[in-house]
């Protein structure tokens, strides 16, 4: 699947909300359409001596917002159609588990640097191995982001907590049963009557299913959910971190603006032809012959994109061939060999 580096509100700088939606006819496939042409320009021009590739994965890994995922430090999200960058970790909500789905790594001759990080959006099975805060950890059960499950390793929230089948008999405050297939907890002694089943006495209290959407669970041992037939209550705070621009989040896009600008271009042009391939107006037309001299003169070294060098082994920049070998002078407005 195609991952965009832009969002269709970078081309608003350019064109009108009305004309864009003229140039797609309300069909987004056509801005990948679009963007795969111009980012394959870009890449056939300028990969030779930078780092375009890793340039380009600053955009194409900016995710929306999930309220399953926990952000750290200096990563980047859309947030209400805006990219901002994370300023302060935003922990995602922490569900309840029946299952141990991660378990320390016991082999001494696996290397952790050579095992691949654990990541949120990732898709994981028994046998997997992740490396996690520099330590490998074997996959148990399935669990990632495809199975909307997200199991970080080592990382919970919740304790399991002892139910016993309902009786006629005394019971401690917040004692929890269960009782014809549900659950309850001791919710008051006053005016209790053991004689009297939870479904009739008003001193038990039904235990609701865990619900995610629901993000005000109390940091208490008598908050009580359950989860696949199990009663649990958090050890640790278990909502997901509201985001709030100024506390956690800030306006940043990271990308580069010369990338971003020039894909734009390429890219309203290859939507232009689209529709009317013999009638491109002399604005797009003049556009497009602008980004790819732009694009020559990078290829060239003629300018600075912005954009880092490739290096070699001894990490110094990558020279093309052409420049290596048959540069005649440092001026590369007077080097013969790059007209």
């Amino acid at each position: 699947m195609y991952r965009r580096f832009l969002n269709n509100d970078d081309y608003l700088g350019i064109i009108t909300p009305e004309a864009l939606a003229q140039l797609t006819r309300g069909n987004d496939a056509r801005f990948i359409q679009a963007e795969e042409s111009a980012e394959m320009s870009i890449v056939e021009y300028l990969s030779e001596n930078y780092e375009i590739e890793k340039e380009l994965a600053k955009g194409k890994y900016i995710a929306e917002y999930d309220r399953r995922i926990t952000y750290p430090v200096g990563v980047h999200v859309y947030f209400e159609g805006q990219i901002h960058e994370v300023i302060l970790a935003v922990s995602g909500y922490r569900k309840p588990a029946t299952a141990i789905y991660w378990e320390e790594c016991s082999a001494i001759h696996v290397d952790a640097g050579q095992v691949v990080n654990y990541s949120q959006f990732n898709t994981y099975y028994p046998g997997d191995k992740v490396n996690y805060n520099g330590v490998v950890y074997i996959c148990l059960a399935e669990n990632g982001y495809k199975f909307d499950d997200i199991r970080i390793p080592m990382v919970g929230g919740w304790i399991e907590t002892e139910v016993t089948l309902w009786q006629p008999v005394e019971y401690p405050l917040w004692s929890v049963v269960e009782y014809e297939g549900a659950f309850y907890t001791l919710m008051t002694l006053d005016c209790f009557d053991c004689n009297l089943d939870p479904m009739v006495s008003d001193c038990w209290g039904a235990i609701a299913d865990y619900d995610s959407s629901y993000n005000a669970y109390e940091l208490s041992e008598h908050e009580y959910v359950v989860y696949d037939g199990r009663v649990f209550y958090p050890e640790t705070d278990v909502n997901a971190d509201t985001p709030q621009v100024g506390l956690n989040l800030s306006l940043h896009d990271p990308r580069n603006y010369n990338l971003k600008k020039h894909m734009v271009r390429l890219a309203i042009y290859e939507l232009t032809k689209l529709i009317a391939p013999n009638n491109v107006s002399v604005v797009r037309m003049r556009d497009y012959e602008d980004s790819m001299k732009w694009l020559n003169d990078a290829a060239k070294l003629r300018l600075n994109p912005q954009i880092p060098r490739k290096v070699d082994d001894t990490t110094k920049p990558v020279t093309d061939w052409q420049l290596a070998t048959f540069q005649t002078d440092y001026d590369p407005y007077r080097n013969p060999w790059l007209t």
